[in-house]
């Protein structure tokens, strides 16, 4: 894996954004449509995400997101923004990455 330099890394913008909800893309079986809170600012992102978690159990949750992603269309949806997630090796398991106490949705990871 190469490496990136530090003014890489400053160049993105990670932010907690609460996702408000969680919606199935036609013919999309990987896949929901998520509505993301970044505290004033609601985005529409696309995550692979639907064949771990319901989608019921996703709204509320505080997540990591990338918002200077350039945007992207995806199974007709265009996605303005990438929520992180962590996985094993063989991707059987994904979890989104979480805040561990309370902050406020839009807040800047540093």
């Amino acid at each position: 894996m190469e490496n990136m330099t530090f003014a890489d890394f400053q160049k993105m913008d990670l932010r907690v954004g609460e996702i408000v909800s969680a919606e199935e893309i036609e013919g999309a079986d990987k896949l929901y449509r998520v509505t993301v809170d970044l505290g004033g600012e609601k985005r529409t992102m696309v995550a692979g995400i639907k064949q771990h978690y319901a989608k019921e159990e996703l709204a509320g949750k505080k997540v990591l997101v990338l918002i200077n992603l350039e945007p992207k269309k995806i199974r007709g949806v265009e996605s303005h923004g990438m929520v992180l997630c962590a996985h094993n090796a063989d991707r059987s398991r994904l979890v989104c990455t979480t805040v561990e106490k309370e902050i406020e949705a839009g807040a800047k990871v540093s």
